[in-house]
């Protein structure tokens, strides 16, 4: 007599075990196999300088994922941190050219981030405005300051202290690429080591029970979007240090980027599920498809309908495994 005919159920719980594999490691593995066909296909994809180009191009999107992680975790989204990029990089140039201070211009930067990140938590958490409509009005104001406060023009850095910040390598790698990781080792032990992290999830899986144990749910929120703002402005200083300007036109469409990285990345839309090394997977597969393109020279419109491709992608395979769950 075999082991299934002892226990009938035993079968069925390995076959859900292998489901479950699959649905919490297929991303990884994909991306591994993409990796190697590109590697293989396209000339020069697997060379250093390209290697390395491709964790520089993903640095910013990677920083602002950890803590759209955050957000989506707990139920939220944020639409509004392109803009805040380019209003953190051109409040810092604008500052850095009168005063001639980096740590001013870097603090003013993060400061300016982190105070819109708070009224996005405040406004969402505490007046009950829908996120949507909260982060969506946030875009608008943040974009038009930046554009108010630039006169509509992009402001030159010539400060080569500040410009280090963006273009500076420490054993081998670039700056950003350091700051990125950082960010992920920094938020993953946030997440999962944590009562901070345990927490986000609780209130992104019923935000009403959570309340009910003890969590102070809007104040938890105020200060997701709080990190949320300070990270994007960091990303938005060193995006003006790489490009020595701040652009109040810089990220547009930004958030999408991230978002669908996230997604991808197996962070639920509804809430509760989140994985930091899924969403470093789906940073690097939105980075890789659009290195790809660009080493093929494919044309910029083209590029625009595939990061759509890509979004309503992500947003499909996450209604696919909510609705495996709910089986």
């Amino acid at each position: 007599m075999n082991v299934s005919q002892l226990n009938p159920a035993a079968p069925s719980a390995a076959s859900n075990a292998q489901r479950q594999w699959l649905v919490e490691y297929s991303m990884p593995l994909a991306y591994v196999v993409l990796f190697a066909v590109l590697a293989v296909t396209v000339e020069n994809f697997f060379s250093l300088t390209n290697v390395v180009g491709l964790m520089l191009s993903v640095a910013q999107i990677g920083m602002v994922a950890c803590t759209m992680m955050l957000c989506l975790a707990s139920r939220d989204f944020d639409l509004s941190v392109g803009s805040t990029i380019a209003f953190a990089g051109v409040l810092g140039a604008i500052v850095l050219e009168q005063s001639g201070s980096v740590l001013l211009a870097v603090g003013a930067g993060l400061a300016a981030g982190a105070l819109i990140g708070a009224c996005n938590g405040v406004l969402i958490a505490y007046l009950r405005v829908n996120a949507l409509i909260a982060t969506l009005a946030t875009m608008l104001m943040v974009r038009g300051l930046a554009f108010i406060v630039s006169k509509g023009q992009a402001v030159g850095i010539s400060n080569d202290a500040f410009i280090d910040f963006g273009d500076a390598r420490v054993f081998g790698l670039p700056l950003p690429v350091l700051v990125c990781a950082g960010c992920f080792l920094v938020f993953g032990v946030l997440l999962n080591q944590t009562v901070f992290g345990r927490n986000t999830l609780a209130i992104g899986g019923n935000p009403e029970a959570a309340r009910l144990a003890g969590v102070r749910v809007e104040r938890l929120r105020v200060w997701i979007f709080l990190l949320q703002g300070l990270v994007t402005a960091m990303a938005g200083l060193i995006l003006a240090s790489r490009i020595t300007s701040g652009q109040p036109n810089a990220a547009q469409g930004f958030e999408l980027d991230v978002i669908s990285a996230c997604v991808l990345g197996g962070v639920s839309l509804q809430g509760g599920k989140a994985r930091m090394f899924g969403v470093l997977i789906g940073v690097l597969i939105m980075g890789t498809v659009e290195n790809v393109m660009n080493l093929l020279d494919v044309d910029a419109f083209y590029q625009y309908l595939m990061r759509g491709v890509i979004l309503l992608a992500a947003v499909l395979l996450d209604q696919l495994k909510t609705r495996g769950e709910r089986r």
